[in-house]
């Protein structure tokens, strides 16, 4: 089996130590076996890119963005490949598979376009006769942290902006899903990136994660992950005064009023708490439902749930895939119990599932008769698993859904323009979404949270800006 190698410095690197990559969704499917980069090996790649960054940094704004533009190209080509290899190694189905690869592409060309935007300003100073210039300039050696959940779209959202503003990139990806980091990695360096500019080193976080955060030639380090681990990365680099930008997850309340329309309320509500499994920051797994509303949002939510078709991820018809692995599968498994223990009732689903291939397969599961307390709408389980809040009235509703440390997003549905309105301004939240999904933003505006969900400047759209640059002021006395 062909062994997929580490990119470093611009060349292709083994290493002694390899990992096999299984397709949760037939584990007898190796997807392949990868390199795991050791700390001589990423030390290796952070002074490759420390040594390239002066001639990237300072080069042809043009060539930067001819070359992201380039790179968007290539993945929208191979969008269906890509796709495919995401859905096999990390379970999402093929449809939405391909739409983040698709993503990832767009991703890419918006960078290429934001090259050529970069703009500052020319001041007046209060001294007579002088001029001061506000210009941006990158930050230096950015190390990237990414989690398993998007392995296409999270690399992207943070490679291209990093490149764009005239950074070096060291990338760690998560170990689950080294795949479509190599596969990113072998168009970038197909692209024509220069030596060094882009690193691709693959292993464990334990390893490589604590290195990007402490090394002093890492100048600057992005983590999308854990808080744990986000706290850890955070600790590190603040010790050596490092920039970091983490993204920690979402305990995100959907808060549906008596006046939604139920289908929407229904329809959004199952798209945000199950599809991908329900593994993503962004998951509803907090449904906060009205007394009037109750009875019949519960009894239709839970018929859709009925109709779900859990399944190989690439097979044609399939709803929702497989958990990631068996660790995470443990821990949907174990809240379930506990949701159990702590008086909830399990109105829905819950089982492990078996299909024709062994694979990590659950049944979506909905509790009711929770309360917020419960330790399943305290933590975020990541996984199928969503609650039923009861609540009186609007004011309740509220309270409950910023009744969390996290802050991610937040939904409601309503066709009130008043509560709608209210709950935007009042939701502790960094993305609300009105009658839409909690789930899904677009690439081109900025993404982030408040409280334990996010720390330090937004990722995507123009304001990824401000984490990748630094910004200088000049005084010139003609």
């Amino acid at each position: 089996m062909k062994l997929h190698e580490n990119f470093i410095n611009g060349a292709w690197a083994g290493a002694r130590e390899r990992s096999p990559n299984i397709n949760p969704s037939n584990l007898a499917d190796v997807v392949g076996e990868f390199a795991r980069a050791d700390e001589v090996q990423a030390r290796g790649a952070i002074a490759a890119a420390r040594a390239a960054f002066p001639a990237w940094s300072r080069g042809p704004v043009q060539a930067r963005a001819d070359m992201l533009d380039k790179i968007g190209n290539e993945i929208l080509a191979r969008k269906d490949e890509l796709g495919t290899l995401l859905a096999r190694e990390e379970g999402k189905t093929k449809p939405e598979a391909v739409g983040e690869a698709t993503r990832a592409g767009y991703l890419f060309k918006f960078f290429g376009a934001e090259v050529v935007r970069q703009a500052g300003e020319v001041l007046s100073s209060v001294r007579p006769g002088i001029k001061v210039e506000i210009t941006r300039e990158p930050v230096g050696v950015v190390g990237i942290i990414t989690p398993w959940n998007f392995p296409l779209a999270i690399p992207a959202w943070k490679i291209a902006p990093a490149l764009a503003y005239g950074n070096c990139v060291v990338f760690k990806p998560a170990d689950l899903v080294p795949g479509c980091a190599w596969a990113l990695t072998e168009i970038i360096a197909k692209a024509g990136i220069p030596a060094g500019v882009f690193n691709l080193v693959m292993g464990r976080g334990s390893v490589l994660g604590e290195l990007l955060s402490s090394d002093p030639n890492v100048d600057a380090v992005s983590f999308t992950g854990s808080q744990a681990v986000g706290k850890r990365v955070a600790e590190r680099c603040a010790a050596r005064l490092a920039k970091v930008q983490l993204e920690m997850g979402g305990k995100n309340p959907q808060v549906v009023l008596d006046d939604a329309d139920l289908d929407t309320a229904v329809n959004i509500s199952l798209q945000s708490a199950f599809f991908s499994t329900g593994q993503r920051c962004t998951a509803s797994s907090r449904l906060i439902v009205t007394d009037g509303i109750h009875e019949r949002f519960v009894s239709a939510l839970t018929a859709k749930m009925k109709a779900l078709k859990v399944d190989d991820a690439l097979k044609e018809g399939t709803d929702i895939g497989p958990v990631v692995d068996e660790r995470q599968l443990e821990q949907d498994l174990k809240y379930i119990e506990l949701g159990r223990k702590e008086g909830a009732r399990l109105a829905q689903g819950g089982s492990r599932l078996e299909r024709e291939k062994q694979g990590y397969y659950l049944e979506p599961a909905l509790f009711v008769d929770t309360t917020p307390t419960m330790t399943i709408n305290r933590e975020e389980i990541f996984g199928p698993v969503a609650s039923v809040i009861r609540v009186k009235n609007y004011d309740e509703a509220l309270a409950v859904a910023n009744d969390t440390p996290f802050g991610l997003s937040s939904g409601i549905a309503t066709t009130s323009l008043k509560y709608a309105e209210h709950f935007k301004r009042n939701s502790a939240a960094g993305m609300v979404m009105v009658n839409l999904p909690t789930a899904g933003v677009d690439y081109h505006v900025p993404f982030g949270g408040r409280k334990s969900s996010s720390y330090g400047p937004r990722e995507q759209g123009r304001y990824a800006v401000e984490f990748y640059t630094t910004v200088k002021t000049s005084y010139i006395n003609p």
